[in-house]
């Protein structure tokens, strides 16, 4: 009867930790849309999806107050415009508020990448090693380099 108890509470303490995994709000994936928006060169969708990141952001209670707090501030700026220019200012301020969070926690258990534009002096995270700039969209979307995955 005991092993049977044990069973069950390992059972039921590991099937709660793998849904909260699952539910856990993906702030990186949020980031993601965001930044794909801007690669489009589509400023609405920069404003919503920037609104959506910080609903994420929000609900994610892994993040340290500090760095929720920035990431916060940096996606209200963007979500605060629907002028692609300025968005794409801002988003350099998000990108470097999520590279400070990476230095105190794991963004993915995939890889995530880091590029820099030398043209904006700008840098910016990726699932993909490939370059989209997200600074220029359409114009220079290969301008960067990849400076190396996040650890």
């Amino acid at each position: 009867m005991k092993t049977l108890f044990y069973i069950l509470a390992f059972t039921a303490i590991s099937l709660s930790q793998t849904i909260s995994a699952q539910e856990r709000p993906n702030t990186i994936n949020s980031y993601y849309a965001i930044k794909d928006a801007l690669i489009s060169g589509n400023a609405n969708l920069a404003n919503s999806t920037a609104s959506a990141f910080i609903e994420t952001v929000t609900a994610d209670s892994s993040l340290p107050g500090q760095n929720k707090k920035a990431l916060i501030n940096d996606a209200s700026n963007i979500a605060g415009t629907k002028d692609i220019k300025k968005q794409r200012v801002f988003f350099s301020a998000l990108s470097e508020s999520l590279i400070a969070l990476s230095k105190v926690q794991k963004l993915d258990a995939n890889p995530v990448y880091h590029a820099y534009c030398p043209m904006t002096k700008s840098s910016w995270l990726s699932a993909s090693a490939a370059i989209k700039n997200p600074y220029y969209g359409s114009a220079m979307l290969t301008c960067g380099k990849v400076v190396g995955p996040l650890k």
